[in-house]
């Protein structure tokens, strides 16, 4: 065991950030032993795409609770690669419309058996009580509430 894992609480972010990149790194793996040129990073936005097939810029930032640059960076990567197209609103200028290309939308029907092995993967990773999702639901939601920073400020002062 390594320092790390050993300071328990205390290197939770690193533990889940280290979990995710593992994940990632596994995730491109997955999509290439299946002939499937894909970046994990880019799923959040395809996945939600597919079922939400027009949505704004601000509103896919919302679906996937992503800040507003993150999410603009992604559209970015996307469109480069010709998954999605973007258009102006006719009713407000302003906003931008985000639609699956039919490239995009070929590449979700090619997934689909990927994404079941995914989640099939996943559910031993997780095991079949679904703790781990519990888990990360009940701290987002908790960070709802209340932030990190300001349980944080609250138990200083409460030293």
């Amino acid at each position: 065991m390594n320092v790390i894992d050993e300071s328990g609480i205390l290197a939770i972010s690193t533990r889940l950030q280290r979990l995710a990149e593992q994940l990632r790194k596994d995730g491109v793996l997955i999509y290439k032993a299946n002939n499937i040129e894909f970046e994990p990073k880019w799923f959040p936005v395809i996945y939600t795409l597919h079922f939400k097939p027009v949505l704004s810029v601000v509103e896919i930032a919302a679906e996937i609770g992503y800040t507003h640059p993150s999410t603009i960076s992604l559209l970015k990567e996307l469109e480069k690669e010709k998954l999605i197209r973007s258009k102006k609103d006719k009713a407000d200028e302003r906003k931008r419309l985000i639609t699956l290309t039919t490239k995009g939308q070929e590449l979700i029907e090619r997934m689909k058996p990927v994404w079941e092995i995914i989640k099939a993967a996943a559910v031993e990773i997780t095991d079949t009580q679904n703790n781990l999702m519990k888990a990360i639901a009940e701290a987002e939601e908790k960070l709802k509430q209340q932030s990190f920073l300001e349980r944080a400020l609250r138990l200083k002062a409460e030293m």
